[in-house]
C-alpha cells in the first residue's frame, strides 16, 4: 500500500508556516452567510473513522495484522509496528495478543480488531456518548485485495450507525487509484449506493452525502487532471448526492500542496474541508491559519454558495503537539469565532499517525514496557483515556451554540478536576451499563444532564444495577440521585447499595445496601457518601427495592470527587 493522504507531503508544512508568519490578529470574523441549513454534515461534528485495523484470527478476509504491522504476517511488536500510540482496549470484548512485552502494570499488551462488530459498536457508542454526530467511513480502492475487508465494513458500519443513532457516509480516497475515474463510478452504483437506505446514513439537504478526497493535491499519488476530476463531482452530482470535496489546504490559491487549474472542480463541490493534519503544530500555528486559510477560505465559499467544514485535529501524540487539550481547543475556538458550518476531526481511531481522538493509554502503566509510545501524559499532565472525546464533545457543544464561545477550554484534562471551588460531576456524558432496561429507558439517560429522561430496570425482577464509567481511576466521595422532578412521580423509597472496580470485572463494596427516600417536595433526589474518598473507575448501584414501583429508577447519577 501506498503512503496516504495523513504523511505526505511533509514539505507544505514548512510553506504554510512561512505563509503565515506574522499574521497575528484575532478579531471576531463574525458568521459568514451558510449556503445550506442544518443537517447531517452542516452545523454538526463529523469524524473521519478508519476501520481498517485487523489482527490474525478474527476471521477478516485479509487475514493479517492490517494497519497495525509493517509486515501484517507477524504480530506487532518494537521492530515490527505500524502505529505511533497505543489505544486504551478496556472497553473491547475481545483483543489479540502482540509480540509486545506486557504493558507497564503487567497486564498482556493487546490490541482490537475493526473487524470485530464489537469493536465498531464501541467506536459508535463513544460516538453517541460523547455527542458526535456523524462518521466518515474512508473508503480506498476496494479492487484490490483488502477490498473485501472494506465492503464488510461498510456492513458494520451501518449497523453499528443504526444501533447508536449516529449517522455516516462514504467518504472516498482515491489516493493510488490508477482507474479511479471509471471504478468509483461502478463501486458506488454496485456496492456503496445501497447504504444509502439506512436511515443512519447522512444527508445533508436531503440529499446522501459522500465525500470524494484527493482530487487537487500536488503530488504522485493523485495525479488526475481537472476534467477527469470535475466529471466525477458532477457524476455524484447527477445521483443526487450532496457531494463534499476533502482538498488540499491551498485550494483557494492554488499553490503549495494544491496544483493549478483546479479552481472549476472546487467550486463545484456543495461542501469543501481542507486539509489540515502535517500543516499546524502548535496553537500560534492554529492562529496563524485562522487568518491566512480559515477566514478567507470562508468568505470564497459564502461567495460561491458552498459550505465549509474545516479540520480540527487533537495533534500527535509522538510529536507532543497535543498540550492537554490546549492545541485542539484553541482550534475549536477559532473555527467558531469563525462561523463555520461544520467541523471534521482528523481523525477518529488514526493510531497509525497518533492523531486519534478514540481512548488512548492515559499513561506509562496502560502502554507496552520498552516499547518507547508515549501516553497522553506526555507533557506532564495527566489526562483520562477518553480526554478527546470529552474535549470533542465541548467543542461540538460550542459549535451549536450549546456553550458559549471561550478560548478557555472547559474540559479538565482528567474527571474530577474544574478548579473554581465548582464541584465537578464526574458522571455526566460518561459510559454507561446496565442489568436491564424496560422500553426506551435506558442507563444514558440517567448520565445525560436531562432531568426529565431517566432509567428504568426491568421490571418485577430485583436486583438491578446501573453501572457509570468514569474514564479513568478517580477519587470519588459522593453520589446524587435523582427522580423527575414533575409531582406525577410520587414520593417513594428505593435500597440502594454501591459497588466500585478500577478494571471493570473485580468488584468490591464502597457502600452496603441502605435505603434512600425521594420526594418531590425536596427535589426528588437523594445524596449517597461514601466513609471516605474512595479511588474508582467503575461505579455500580445495585438497587433492591422501591416502594413507588417495582423496579430500580433513576433520572440522573452525578458522582463527584468530594
Amino acid at each position: 500500500m501506498g503512503v496516504t493522504r495523513r504523511v505526505f507531503l511533509q514539505a507544505a508544512v514548512a510553506a504554510g508556516a512561512a505563509g503565515a508568519a506574522g499574521a497575528t490578529t484575532t478579531a471576531l470574523a463574525g458568521t459568514a452567510a451558510a449556503a445550506s441549513g442544518p443537517g447531517d454534515v452542516v452545523g454538526k461534528i463529523t469524524v473521519g473513522y478508519q476501520g481498517w485495523f485487523a489482527c490474525i484470527g478474527d476471521g477478516a478476509p485479509i487475514n493479517a495484522w492490517w494497519h497495525w504491522s509493517s509486515d501484517a504476517g507477524q504480530p506487532p511488536s518494537p521492530s515490527n509496528t505500524g502505529i505511533v500510540a497505543w489505544p486504551d482496549v478496556r472497553d473491547y470484548t475481545h483483543t489479540y495478543r502482540t509480540a509486545y512485552a506486557n504493558l507497564g502494570n503487567g497486564q498482556p499488551a493487546t490490541l482490537f480488531s475493526s473487524y470485530d462488530q464489537q469493536t465498531v459498536d464501541t467506536h459508535f457508542q463513544w460516538m453517541q456518548q460523547y455527542g458526535i454526530d456523524t462518521a466518515a467511513l474512508q473508503r480506498f480502492n476496494p479492487n484490490g485485495g483488502e477490498g473485501p475487508t472494506r465492503d464488510a465494513m461498510a456492513t458494520k458500519v451501518r449497523s453499528a450507525a443504526e444501533a447508536h443513532n449516529v449517522k455516516f457516509y462514504v467518504m472516498y480516497d482515491v489516493s493510488d487509484w490508477t482507474n479511479m475515474q471509471s471504478e468509483i463510478k461502478t463501486d458506488w452504483t454496485a456496492k456503496m449506493a445501497a447504504h444509502t437506505a439506512s436511515p443512519a446514513y447522512a444527508r445533508q439537504n436531503g440529499k446522501p452525502v459522500v465525500c470524494i478526497w484527493g482530487f487537487g493535491f500536488n503530488d504522485n499519488q493523485r495525479p488526475f487532471a481537472p476534467a477527469p476530476c470535475l466529471d466525477v463531482v458532477n457524476w455524484f452530482k447527477a445521483q443526487g448526492c450532496y457531494v463534499i470535496g476533502g482538498v488540499p489546504t491551498w485550494w483557494r490559491t492554488g499553490d503549495r500542496d494544491s496544483r493549478p487549474g483546479f479552481s472549476d472542480v472546487y467550486h463545484a463541490f456543495h461542501m469543501l474541508s481542507p486539509w489540515m493534519v502535517g500543516r499546524i503544530g502548535n496553537v500560534g500555528d492554529a492562529d496563524n491559519f485562522y487568518n491566512v486559510a480559515t477566514v478567507p477560505d470562508l468568505a470564497e465559499c459564502a461567495a460561491h454558495g458552498i459550505d465549509y467544514q474545516p479540520c480540527v485535529l487533537p495533534g500527535a501524540v509522538t510529536l507532543r503537539q497535543r498540550a492537554h487539550g490546549d492545541f485542539m481547543w484553541r482550534q475549536f475556538y477559532n473555527m467558531c469565532r469563525a462561523g463555520v458550518q461544520g467541523v471534521y476531526i482528523s481523525m477518529f481511531d488514526e493510531f497509525n499517525e497518533g492523531n486519534q481522538i478514540a481512548k488512548t493509554a492515559e499513561s506509562q502503566a496502560w502502554v507496552p514496557a520498552g516499547s518507547g509510545f508515549l501516553a497522553l501524559d506526555e507533557d506532564g499532565t495527566a489526562c483520562s483515556s477518553d480526554y478527546y472525546l470529552r474535549l470533542t464533545g465541548d467543542g461540538g457543544r460550542m459549535l451549536k451554540g450549546q456553550l458559549a464561545l471561550t478560548a478557555t477550554r472547559p474540559t479538565p484534562p482528567v474527571t474530577g478536576g474544574g478548579g473554581g471551588g465548582t464541584p465537578v460531576n464526574l458522571a455526566l456524558h460518561r459510559a454507561t451499563s446496565e442489568s436491564s432496561h424496560t422500553q426506551v429507558y435506558g442507563s444514558g439517560n440517567a448520565v445525560d444532564g436531562d432531568p426529565n429522561t431517566y432509567w428504568e430496570s426491568a421490571n418485577n425482577a430485583f436486583p438491578q444495577w446501573l453501572q457509570v464509567d468514569l474514564g479513568a481511576a478517580t477519587g470519588v466521595r459522593r453520589m446524587v440521585l435523582a427522580l423527575p422532578p414533575s409531582t406525577a412521580w410520587g414520593a417513594r423509597t428505593q435500597t440502594v447499595a454501591v459497588q466500585g472496580s478500577t478494571d471493570g470485572g473485580t468488584f468490591s463494596q464502597l457502600l452496603a445496601a441502605a435505603s434512600y427516600r425521594f420526594d418531590p417536595a425536596t427535589g426528588n433526589t437523594a445524596t449517597v457518601t461514601l466513609p471516605a474518598t474512595t479511588v474508582t473507575r467503575y461505579v455500580r448501584l445495585t438497587f433492591t427495592a422501591n416502594t413507588g414501583w417495582p423496579a430500580g429508577q433513576v433520572s440522573e447519577v452525578q458522582i463527584y470527587a468530594s
